[in-house]
């Protein structure tokens, strides 16, 4: 669908720079042999762009043919543009061996053979062991569990930063008897390939408000050091506590040999898991909140973007400000007094389509499909979201399906064969309405504060709470809650312009479209939200 050409103007234009409205302040990086690494990544960010849009573009109907996964004609249409092809990711992860071998219907071209035979990324990446991550005098933290890897904060004099640690296939110890009576699940190790459309979505995200941003990866490889154990039954002993029927995923770092491979990914440091962080007051509630979801709404504009995994262990709290007292404040809004900052991480689930205006262009997109475990787990309160995913994927509306009826892979939807691919934005409609129970549920300041942000947002939960009745309007994208948050007047325009004006514009002319891509006026403008149910027909 070609955009209109008449749209709403809000806010005005940056006049700065294009390179300053796009800078990234990024954290200083504590870890060592920085000069090294910086010659290393000159040669390795050209070679990893071209192999990975190589992958991206020309592998994904090879997998599906070779999966016996319908044609394409058969998979879920956009219902933004209904003629695009969705495909899938690549199922199972392929290494440059098994990608020649797959049958192809048209040979890649002789340079892109080439360069896939030349494709050996732990050779290209620099190894690490365990001691050079935490030397003496440094201090290493296990802080959270990811989609499939572990987190980790380092600090030393340097500063502070996140690593995100994944096992790749390489040798470990296997389980004792306790440790197999324990219930302990080995989390499956994965390459590089499972890695790099997460990798691909961070640089899409790198330019929008609210992402975290990658700053190095590297192979770590050998035995663990003591810290390094220390803190991971420290974690895990903390977690029996809050909740004793949890079970252990990730390996004793006492298993690691010295052919233990993992490969890092390091972050800047974005402050506190939201799990961990202890909510006050109603100010917290709305920043957090509603940073999350303008966050959401400009990546859904700009790279059709659903996290899919936003749980309260992936959004992270740091206060940048003081809090504005209520006399000091100089606008009736309630949006932006905490003086919080929030940055979403881990992409290790989601979905982005950077150039979804190009019909040969495909999305990047994690196939859940893969493991049904996610949908059919109940350890956890978030489980559920994931099933409300996939249920609404088979059915389009809010109803959700037991774990029972999530057994079969790539079963029929609404549309043909569940595809992840398919852009879906009530996904992160989902995700919102848990955070805001969570936040609710886990308020720790005066209960009068907590009631009343319960009561100033009554009518809004009715259409953001997934379990409405069929008779509710209910949101269909982070986009929709932007729209009816600014209307009630909780966030003021001008606070949706920042330095990177090329995005905000983005989101700003989709708030003022209809479905159809025409522009609303200003009768219709404040209920357009309401006319949209879950599933955009």
């Amino acid at each position: 669908m070609s955009k209109q050409t008449s749209l709403r103007k809000y806010g005005k234009q940056s006049k700065k720079p294009k390179a300053d409205r796009l800078f990234v302040d990024l954290p200083q990086t504590p870890m060592r042999n920085q000069r090294q690494k910086v010659i290393e990544e000159q040669d390795d960010d050209n070679s990893d762009k071209k192999v990975l849009e190589q992958l991206v573009g020309g592998i994904s109907a090879m997998a599906i043919e070779d999966q016996n996964i319908a044609p394409p004609d058969s998979l879920r249409r956009s219902p933004r543009r209904k003629g695009q092809q969705a495909l899938l990711k690549p199922p199972p992860p392929l290494t440059p061996a098994q990608l020649r071998r797959l049958p192809v219907t048209s040979p890649p071209k002789p340079e892109i053979q080439e360069q896939l035979k030349d494709v050996e990324v732990e050779k290209e990446l620099q190894v690490l062991s365990w001691a050079d991550i935490c030397p003496p005098g440094d201090k290493i933290v296990k802080i959270a569990e990811a989609s499939y890897a572990e987190v980790y904060r380092v600090t030393n004099e340097r500063g502070t930063s996140i690593i995100k640690v994944i096992r790749m296939e390489s040798p470990i110890k296997a389980q004792t008897k306790t440790q197999q009576k324990s219930g302990l699940v080995d989390e499956e190790p994965h390459s590089e390939s499972d890695l790099m459309g997460e990798l691909k979505i961070s640089e899409w995200l790198a330019d929008i408000p609210g992402f975290v941003v990658y700053k190095e990866r590297y192979i770590v490889q050998g035995k663990a050091c003591k810290e390094l154990l220390e803190t991971h039954q420290a974690f895990h002993k903390k977690l029996k506590r809050q909740d004793p029927d949890r079970l252990q995923f990730y390996p004793s770092p006492s298993r690691y040999l010295p052919g233990t491979k993992f490969l890092v990914v390091e972050l800047g440091d974005a402050g506190t898991a939201l799990e961990d962080f202890e909510l006050e007051s109603a100010d917290q509630l709305w920043d957090i909140f509603f940073h999350v979801t303008i966050a959401l709404a400009r990546a859904e504009a700009h790279i059709e973007f659903e996290h899919r995994d936003l749980h309260e262990g992936n959004l992270c709290i740091r206060r940048i400000t003081e809090p504005i007292p209520t006399a000091d404040r100089g606008r009736s809004s309630c949006f932006g007094f905490s003086g919080l900052d929030v940055t979403i991480l881990d992409y290790g689930l989601s979905r982005a389509h950077a150039d979804y205006e190009d019909q040969d262009s495909l999305p990047i997109a994690y196939d859940l499909e893969r493991d049904l475990s996610i949908f059919t787990s109940e350890h956890a309160p978030q489980c559920e979201v994931y099933r409300r995913m996939r249920s609404f994927m088979l059915r389009g509306d809010r109803v959700c399906l037991p774990p029972k009826s999530h057994k079969t892979p790539y079963e029929e939807g609404i549309d043909g064969p569940i595809c992840w691919a398919q852009h879906e934005p009530y996904t992160n409609v989902l995700w919102l309405a848990y955070i805001y129970q969570w936040m609710v549920k886990h308020f720790k300041g005066p209960k009068k504060e907590v009631n009343a942000f319960k009561r100033a947002t009554k009518e809004f939960w009715t259409y953001l709470n997934p379990d409405a009745a069929d008779h509710v309007p209910g949101f269909g994208s982070a986009s929709d809650i932007v729209r009816f948050a600014l209307e009630s007047g909780w966030i003021e325009e001008d606070q949706l312009m920042g330095m990177r004006d090329e995005v905000e514009k983005s989101i700003l002319s989709v708030l003022a479209t209809n479905d159809l891509g025409r522009e609303i006026d200003e009768e219709t403008f404040a209920e357009a939200y309401l006319r949209r149910s879950p599933r955009r027909r």
